[in-house]
């Protein structure tokens, strides 16, 4: 979808805030969902991260970053800015903090890719029925869930247990403060993935609260995707053309990223590369109904009428940025040009990309990177062929178990700044899949304009979420080359060989 000028959108506008795991942006959509490209602010920051498995970010840096956001928007929409009528927040999945009786902090925002809790979730698992658990959350005993991570805090610091009133996302924490103290609900998009949450009667776990050793009285309230906020008093006068303005409470990237590209429904699987990858599909799973989650792949919620069935990667635009910081090179560099000139899976390497572990498909907790087949005449183009190819593997592996769900006559519509400025890793896992690929534009920003949309239809601004969405077209198609198709089977084929091989010698886990 093209984005427009300020002096084209047409109003009402929506402001839409989007906490990513790499950056925080504030931009405003018009009436059409089409992204008013002046009013666009992205403040980028970096996860500390340690050799243990430590990924995190200090509360305070991010809510400052999303303060600043909405400064900076504000500001370049200028007069126009008494014309947002909504404000529409979406935040990572997974991300858990704990807050003290007087609403601080008392730890750092802890990401799904923090894999300190590795041990505790390997226990969990020997502990419950797995799948009785993955059948009710819709989540697996893993460390980038809420379980692992809360019996992980228990056993290392129990003082801060004690400290500790209350377990929330970054989103609840941030919303809490600028807004009227109503506003730090949780939505069920945003529950359902925390791993807690029963997906089916959308209420908390009961077993999995007792285990964790906490109560729901600690978790924040349930809602679907309202009532929305409003600023409390010191960010009204700070924002005062957004004092009277609706803020609604904030759904995970994953489910907005589906909504901003069109693919609410079994007709478009959305695939998402960005700091992580991800496909996910939308499908209508009211409460009350018979469903089951399919094996393979974990099932989360956009709201109660709608579930998002999916598979994540914890690698995706992290692994190639790692290759170019650790080889010198860039998206710009002659290598990276030279890479994409490579003939399919002939670079002699294989590559399993899990520098931030592993989720889907095979959700190894502790998995680490590996690189066979490196030889001195191994240069930096290899590298960077070989990384987009490894990950679009995995991305066919989570392909395969999400498309029995899906139309026969379905699209795979991409969204992400990772992949959508790269052609050629577009047509790689076009080739990979073998199912043409539905692209967005470069620089589409899919998950901000997803959680503008959802504001729009709760504030009443559009009638409902097909009529809000019915302008969504992507804008290039990358069919899939047959020829390349095989070539790639193969290298997936050695790619999961390796795997098994050193599963079953616990050389990487």
């Amino acid at each position: 979808m093209p984005s427009v000028s300020l002096a084209d959108a047409r109003a009402p506008l929506v402001l839409a805030i989007d906490a990513g795991t790499s950056s925080v942006r504030a931009q405003a959509f018009d009436r059409d969902g089409h992204a008013v490209r002046e009013t666009e602010e992205q403040l980028r920051y970096a996860l500390e991260t340690s050799a243990d498995g430590a990924a995190t970010c200090p509360a305070e840096l991010l809510f400052d970053l999303t303060v600043r956001a909405v400064d900076a928007a504000i500001a370049k929409l200028g007069a126009r800015a008494a014309e947002v009528a909504a404000v529409g927040t979406t935040s990572f999945w997974h991300s858990l903090m704990g807050l003290d009786a007087d609403g601080m902090p008392t730890t750092p925002v802890l990401y799904w890719a923090d894999t300190r809790s590795a041990g505790e979730a390997a226990a969990l698992r020997q502990e419950l029925d797995p799948d009785a658990i993955l059948q009710r959350t819709g989540c697996r005993l893993h460390s980038s869930y809420w379980p692992a991570k809360l019996r992980w805090l228990r056993q290392t610091d129990a003082a801060l247990m004690r400290r500790t009133r209350r377990w929330c996302s970054f989103a609840e924490y941030a919303l809490g403060r600028l807004c009227s103290p109503d506003a730090g609900a949780v939505t069920i998009c945003m529950a359902s993935g925390t791993g807690l949450l029963d997906v089916h009667a959308l209420e908390w776990d009961r077993e999995l609260l007792e285990i964790c050793g906490i109560d729901a009285g600690q978790l924040s309230p349930l809602v679907d995707l309202g009532p929305p906020g409003r600023l409390a008093a010191d960010f009204a006068r700070r924002w005062r053309s957004l004092a009277g303005v609706p803020w609604f409470p904030a759904l995970g990237d994953g489910a907005c990223a589906n909504v901003g590209s069109g693919a609410v429904g079994p007709s478009r699987i959305a695939l998402t590369v960005g700091t992580s990858a991800a496909m996910r599909l939308i499908l209508p799973r009211p409460p009350g109904s018979d469903w089951t989650v399919p094996q393979g792949l974990w099932a989360y919620r956009l709201d109660r009428k709608r579930a998002v069935l999916g598979g994540a990667l914890s690698n995706g635009g992290n692994l190639l940025r790692w290759i170019w910081e650790t080889t010198g090179t860039g998206a710009e560099d002659p290598e990276t040009a030279a890479a994409g000139a490579l003939a399919p899976d002939s670079t002699g390497l294989t590559i399993l990309p899990f520098l931030a572990g592993e989720r889907s498909p095979g959700w190894h907790d502790d998995a680490t990177g590996v690189f066979a087949g490196v030889t001195l005449a191994t240069a930096p183009r290899d590298l960077i062929r070989a990384g987009m190819e490894a990950v679009a593997y995995r991305l066919g592996s989570v392909y395969d178990a999400l498309r029995p769900q899906a139309d026969d006559t379905h699209e795979v519509v991409v969204s992400g700044g990772a992949i959508l400025g790269s052609r050629v890793w577009l047509q790689i896992v076009a080739d990979a899949l073998g199912h043409g690929l539905a692209a967005m534009p470069a620089g589409d920003e899919s998950t901000s304009r997803g959680a503008a949309l959802m504001a729009a239809v709760e504030a009443g601004l559009a009638p409902n979420l097909a009529a809000a969405s019915a302008g969504i077209v992507p804008e290039a198609i990358y069919d899939a080359n047959p020829a390349h198709h095989d070539r790639y089977r193969a290298g997936r084929a050695r790619q999961e060989r390796l795997e098994q091989a050193l599963l079953a010698t616990g050389a990487f886990l």
